[in-house]
């Protein structure tokens, strides 16, 4: 016999909306932990990273447009409080240790996507493509190395920014170029 009709529940629900977003947040984090991680098993690392990184160049465009470039205005430091407050934002714990002509030191204490980084380091493509695309759509451009990471294991993260471009080739990180 074919199921008749679903039995009534016994308790009423409730639908009360949540002013904390934090479950929610929660939620999307595991969806973003499991997806990296499913790609990084099943298809490598280094293929990982490049999914990450379409997703994270295409967030780092629509996000480098909320903070419009103020003519002039475009100094190291006014860079690197960007950074820090886009990551504020969404729940990051990044500061300055260092801004100049040459580069832009963070670190971090807290990942925004909390436990579910660790072991997970293709999702750090997501910050070298958003930090990338911010600063390089100001300084014309940006090479983006994370030295350390939550998602690798380290107790937190290094990430280095430097705005002038090299005679050589930087042999790890990314480069960016103003569009």
């Amino acid at each position: 016999m074919l199921h008749d009709r679903a039995a009534p529940l016994q308790a009423p629900l409730v639908t009360t909306p949540v002013e904390d977003t934090r479950e929610q947040t929660l939620f999307f984090n595991a969806i973003i932990g499991h997806l990296s991680g499913l790609l990084e098993e099943v298809i490598g690392l280094k293929e990982a990273e490049g999914f990450i990184s379409t997703v994270g160049g295409a967030l780092g465009e629509e996000m480098s447009q909320r903070y419009p470039a103020v003519p002039d205005a475009a100094t190291p430091d006014h860079i690197a409080r960007i950074l820090v407050d886009l990551k504020a934002r969404i729940k990051g714990d990044f500061s300055v240790i260092s801004a100049d002509e040459e580069e832009i030191v963070l670190v971090a204490r807290q990942c925004p996507f909390g436990e579910q980084a660790v072991g997970r380091p293709s999702l750090c493509m997501m910050t070298t493509n958003v930090f990338g695309r911010i600063v390089a759509d100001r300084n014309g451009y940006a090479h983006v190395k994370i030295d350390r990471s939550i998602a690798r294991g380290d107790p937190g993260c290094r990430v280095v920014v430097a705005l002038k471009l090299q005679d050589m080739a930087p042999s790890d990180g990314l480069e960016f170029f103003t569009e």
